[in-house]
């Protein structure tokens, strides 16, 4: 059961291209913005659409898998665990997020 206990899926489209980020060494991260759509029938018998946007980071592999196919509309699987975090900003506002760490990414589509 320890393998479920902080694991995400997610299948989404790029909002925009990952933003690929450098560090010491070598390493390399990238910033994916995902959204999520989906379609009810509200109380009247309308359709609607619900957009979720989820924030995928990815390092090593990952990244330069995402650097050299993804682009914006790209449709993709990602599984990972959640991190939560938290900052001050300048201006002394605590603001909290969350993300998911990408472990597997999956590409499903690529926008034409």
């Amino acid at each position: 059961m320890n393998a479920i206990k902080n694991k995400v899926q997610l299948i989404g489209n790029l909002g925009q291209p990952p933003d690929i980020r450098l560090f010491g060494e070598g390493r390399k991260m990238a910033i994916i913005r995902i959204a999520i759509n989906e379609t009810f029938k509200d109380a009247d018998g309308e359709k609607k659409t619900d957009t979720q946007w989820h924030n995928i980071i990815a390092w090593g592999k990952l990244a330069e898998i995402a650097e050299k196919h993804l682009q914006k509309g790209t449709e993709i699987a990602i599984e990972g665990r959640l991190l939560s975090k938290s900052f001050v900003d300048k201006n002394g506002v605590k603001h909290h997020t969350t993300e998911v760490q990408a472990t597997e990414l999956l590409i499903l589509s690529k926008k034409t």
